[in-house]
This record gives structure tokens, C-alpha cells and sequence, in this order.
């Protein structure tokens, strides 16, 4: 029965929470993540991160990318892919340089470093995503190349991992030419389906006689291609993503998002918000301050740079160019997923696993107040979504 306690906190807690931050000029989703760390282990510890919030979350997640694709304007995002590419490179090369030495200088062995460097590479946008919706900005060229870029970070940082995997001795059998085959054959597949597949569907179950058939045949492609993807060995959250793009192709657009919105941001997302803020814990973080303070400035520092070089080498200006960096700071889930498979391998030790779930959740919280001061005065997007 406690997970009907647990939604009543967290229902309550982040419309409270969201309403202060907002009324003191901050994005709404910082409060959000704060509830997590409060309600969480790390403070009043009224909320455990069992399964049932890690199902519910994982939902979220994907409900949230699922509605970012859906009001990405498409044509936007292919005039942005040059860029997106070159932000998400500036993304990968600064971080692993900075992680790899920041390790190196708190006496890492040669291989934990190596593997230090690739967590520092990820990126998560689902914190950014959020944010750019609230700014009215998830369909201006920031916007889009920051989407775009997550994609490409994506499959750069997998295959970066198992690059590591293979070359550190983990026992891992990974080949890098079946990886870099599966990405390929995600996106043909992807494609395919958007163009060919998702229309028909949509237009198949649309005209059933229950209730709201277009809504669960638009649920039904979301999950079904964020499975793919997880099959493929890419974030379920690329697959949501792009099932929204294809989706937004569709006349069914508006009315899925009229009717998705109130269900993913009245139940689900609010509890993806909180989860990330109970990984926190701070038992025995006293000993290796210096090592979380050098990480997370390292982390926040180099994928700003590296974002800030992509998009000024890409014709963006230096204001743009910060706000592009900002939207890719936050490491949220797929920085985790890195961890917890080099903790599994040996390659991350114990010891320093709750830093890096720290610095990754820091990277997270100050993602959201980042990107809005770098947007400051820029005006919302008014092309229809």
C-alpha cells in the first residue's frame, strides 16, 4: 500500500515545489529535482527507490522524450544536424580528456582513469528538454541542435564504452563492427518505420471503436520503439524520441499531444523528477570532497567547452553557443548506466561510485537555472508544434 503514499508526496510535493522555484525565477523542474533529495535517503528518507519508482520513472522519461519529438519541428532539426554533430563531438572529446586527467591526478590507475573519462562523455537532455518547454524554446535552433546532439552523443558514448570494454580487459566479447552495425540498422529501421509503418498504424487503430484508440496506438509505437532501441543497445529514450518525430508527421499530432500531456505531467514525469534526487546519499562523501568538488567542476566545465566549440565552430554565436553547451551538462541516467557497468567490471571501484552518482546528479540540478540565465532575453518560439 506505501506506493499510494509514495504518489501522494510526490504528486504534492513537486506542484508545491515547482510553483516556489518558478515564483523565484528559476525553471519550475529545479524544484522538482530538490523533492527527490528531500522526500529521499539523503534527508527525510519517506521515499525509498524501489521497483515501483524505477517502472514509473522509466515511464516518464520516456513520456517526456516521446513529447519532445512530437513538438520538434522536423525540418528544423535536419538544417541543424551539421551542428548537432560537431556539438556532440566538442562533447565527448573535452569530457573524456578532463575525466581521464582529473583520475589520473587522484592516483587512478591507468585503465580506472581511461574508464573515468568515458562517464564524464554521457549526456542526458530529458532535464533540458524540460526546461526549453517551459522557455518556449524546444523548436529554435538551440533547441534543436541540443536534440539533435543527444542523439549523436548517444551513439559516440557507446560506442566509446565498449571501445573501453574491449581494449580494458573487462571479459566483455564485444565486437565494435556489430555496435556500430546495430546503430545503423536502429536508424534504417527507425526511418523506415516513421515514414512507412507509423502512418498506417495510426490511421489502422485510430477508427476502432473503444476509447481514446489513437492515444494507446501512439503509446503503443512510443514503447515499441524505445524497446527496439534498448534491444539495439541505444537509450529507450532515443527510441521515444523518435517515435514522437514520427508521430508529429501524422494529422493525429495535436490531439495526441492535447491528451498525452495531462497524463505524462500529472503522474509520470513527476515521479521521473524525484527519482533522480534519491540516488543521492552523502554517507562517507566527507572523504573524498576534493575528488567530488574536482569531478563535478570538471564535468560541468568540459561539456560546456566542448558544446560551446561545436556550436561556435558551426556559425552559432557565443550567447547560443553557451545555451547549446548548457542544455548537454546534464549526465542524469545514461552517466549512471556507464557507472554501475564499470562498477560491475571492475573498472569503477566502490569507493568512488557515490561521487560519481553525486557529480552526476549536480550536473543535473544545475542544468536547469545554466540554461535559462544563458537564454536570457531571447524570445520563445512561436512556430506552431
Amino acid at each position: 500500500m506505501e506506493y499510494m503514499l509514495y504518489l501522494v508526496l510526490i504528486l504534492l510535493f513537486t506542484k508545491v515545489a515547482g510553483h516556489v522555484t518558478a515564483r523565484l525565477g528559476q525553471p519550475a523542474v529545479l524544484g522538482k529535482l530538490m523533492v527527490g533529495i528531500l522526500l529521499g535517503p539523503a534527508a527525510l528518507g519517506w521515499i525509498e527507490h524501489g521497483q515501483f519508482i524505477a517502472y514509473m520513472s522509466q515511464i516518464g522519461v520516456l513520456l517526456l522524450m516521446f513529447i519532445a519529438g512530437l513538438e520538434t519541428d522536423l525540418e528544423q532539426l535536419r538544417r541543424n544536424l551539421g551542428a548537432s554533430f560537431a556539438v556532440a563531438v566538442g562533447g565527448v572529446i573535452l569530457p573524456f580528456i578532463g575525466g581521464y586527467l582529473v583520475a589520473l591526478a587522484f592516483g587512478f590507475a591507468q585503465a580506472d582513469a581511461l574508464f573515468f573519462g568515458t562517464i564524464f562523455c554521457a549526456t542526458s537532455v530529458s532535464i533540458s528538454v524540460q526546461v526549453l518547454k517551459e522557455l518556449g524554446q524546444l523548436n529554435s535552433r538551440e533547441g534543436t541542435t541540443i536534440l539533435g546532439a543527444a542523439v549523436v552523443d548517444d551513439v559516440l558514448v557507446v560506442i566509446l564504452l565498449a571501445v573501453m570494454m574491449s581494449m580494458l580487459g573487462t571479459g566483455a566479447d564485444v565486437s565494435i563492427g556489430m555496435l556500430i552495425g546495430k546503430k545503423l540498422l536502429f536508424f534504417a529501421a527507425v526511418l523506415l518505420a516513421g515514414w512507412l509503418l507509423v502512418p498506417r498504424v495510426m490511421k489502422w487503430l485510430a477508427p476502432l471503436r473503444v476509447t481514446e484508440a489513437v492515444v494507446s496506438a501512439s503509446l503503443i509505437i512510443c514503447f515499441a520503439f524505445a524497446y527496439f532501441a534498448e534491444m539495439l543497445q541505444m537509450a529507450g529514450i532515443i527510441g521515444a524520441f523518435a517515435a514522437g518525430l514520427a508521430i508529429s508527421q501524422t494529422p493525429f499530432k495535436h490531439d495526441v499531444g492535447h491528451k498525452i500531456e495531462p497524463v505524462a505531467y500529472g503522474v509520470f514525469v513527476p515521479v521521473f523528477f524525484v527519482s533522480i534526487g534519491l540516488n543521492v546519499g552523502f554517507a562517507g562523501i566527507g572523504d573524498q570532497i576534493w575528488l567530488l568538488t574536482a569531478i563535478t567542476l570538471v564535468a560541468v566545465v568540459t561539456k560546456l567547452a566542448g558544446g560551446w566549440a561545436g556550436a561556435r565552430l558551426t556559425g552559432f554565436s557565443s550567447q547560443s553557443s553557451l545555451a547549446i553547451g548548457s542544455g548537454m551538462v546534464s549526465r542524469g541516467e545514461v552517466a549512471l548506466i556507464i557507472a554501475a557497468s564499470g562498477l560491475q567490471s571492475g573498472l569503477l571501484q566502490q569507493p568512488y561510485f557515490t561521487s560519481v552518482v553525486i557529480m552526476v546528479m549536480i550536473t543535473t540540478l544545475v542544468t536547469p537555472p545554466l540554461l535559462k540565465w544563458t537564454l536570457r532575453g531571447k524570445q520563445p518560439d512561436r512556430s506552431p508544434s
